[in-house]
């Protein structure tokens, strides 16, 4: 799926107000989604070489086009490449909800689709399978409920594949389909034994929702992350949201990385550099709620403090260019390594 086509939702608990432990070099598992890399055009072996180059333990193929082909000699040859660099590999790909929008039905059923992103991790090494429901376009009509029921209905059908092949599904929270709290009954829904999640620190301010609260919710099922920083500042219609460099934003999002290597130990904490928007959330208007209706004040009210304390940032395009795209990403790595001194 193009995912260029972001989209909207809220909910889930506050982060407990504990002192944050110093999280130690060895125990953060610095990663790269392949998304971050997206307009260079490189084929695996370019990526992995580059990954290697900037010292990180994980390579995250988010989608398969990143991969370049699932032919398991392909695949085979991109396992090898990795073990010679010391890279663990993930993959994924795009939606696995067959009435979502942004499902692809020309690549085959969601079961069909999920079964050779299965058979192609086991080949490349890939201990999970990220995966999205949609986008906050299947919130409107929705409703959401639907699309949820759905997507658990698919993987019930995939169970026994996954789990003979040992391989988990890593469901994202993506472009504002799902709530954290929705996201977490998907997962309890399908089964925690082979279902979790890929926990993105930007789309949470998407569904109008504070990443803290989001990590707070979701860490227990946590798999595998995408990770970024966001400013969010209030406009006369409600808020704006766009997606910064490590460091540039206001959501807390060294203390968020730091909570994360303590509440997910040995996951990833893979970043997704994207620098874009921004995007705008008018909740001040009544019609903005139709599509939440079991939206939750105390909730949204933790979203309120962060966009009270924002300042607009520059609207930045969503073609950065290759070099500009490289020089995001690298930024935000030597932000984090500066954060947990690796």
């Amino acid at each position: 799926m193009n995912r260029r086509q972001f989209l909207i939702t809220t909910g889930a608990i506050p982060l407990a107000a504990a002192p944050l432990p110093a999280a130690g070099p060895g125990r953060v598992k610095l990663g790269i989604d392949i998304f971050s890399l997206r307009s260079q055009n490189w084929t695996p072996f370019q990526s992995l070489d580059y990954c290697a180059k900037q010292r990180v333990k994980v390579v995250h193929f988010s989608e398969p086009r990143f991969l370049g082909s699932l032919e398991p000699d392909h695949l085979r040859k991109v396992k090898a490449r990795a073990a010679e660099l010391e890279l663990e590999v993930e993959i994924g790909m795009g939606s696995i909800c067959p009435t979502s929008k942004a499902f692809d039905p020309k690549q085959g059923t969601a079961e069909a689709q999920l079964t050779r992103m299965i058979a192609a991790a086991t080949v490349v090494g890939s201990n999970i399978v990220r995966c999205v429901l949609g986008t906050a376009a299947d919130r409107d009509p929705g409703p959401i409920e639907k699309h949820i029921e759905d997507t658990s209905r698919v993987l019930h059908g995939i169970r026994s594949r996954a789990v003979d092949a040992g391989v988990k599904i890593a469901i994202e929270n993506h472009a504002g389909d799902m709530q954290a709290w929705e996201l977490k009954s998907l997962v309890e829904s399908a089964g925690k034994d082979y279902v979790g999640v890929c926990l993105d620190s930007g789309n949470p301010l998407w569904t109008l929702e504070d990443p803290h609260l989001t990590l707070e919710t979701l860490h227990p099922y946590v798999l595998t992350s995408h990770t970024r920083d966001t400013a969010v500042w209030n406009t006369p219609d409600g808020s704006a949201v766009t997606w910064v460099r490590m460091g540039e934003g206001n959501v807390g999002i060294d203390d968020y990385m730091k909570r994360f290597v303590e509440l997910c130990p040995g996951r990833p904490l893979s970043l997704e550099s994207i620098v874009f928007g921004p995007r705008p959330f008018p909740w001040r208007k009544p019609e903005f709620w139709k599509p939440y209706p079991r939206a939750r004040a105390s909730e949204f009210t933790r979203f309120l403090e962060i966009s009270e304390k924002g300042k607009p940032v520059p609207d930045y395009a969503w073609e950065r260019g290759k070099d500009l795209e490289r020089e995001d990403l690298e930024a935000s790595l030597q932000h984090v390594r500066k954060l947990f001194s690796i």
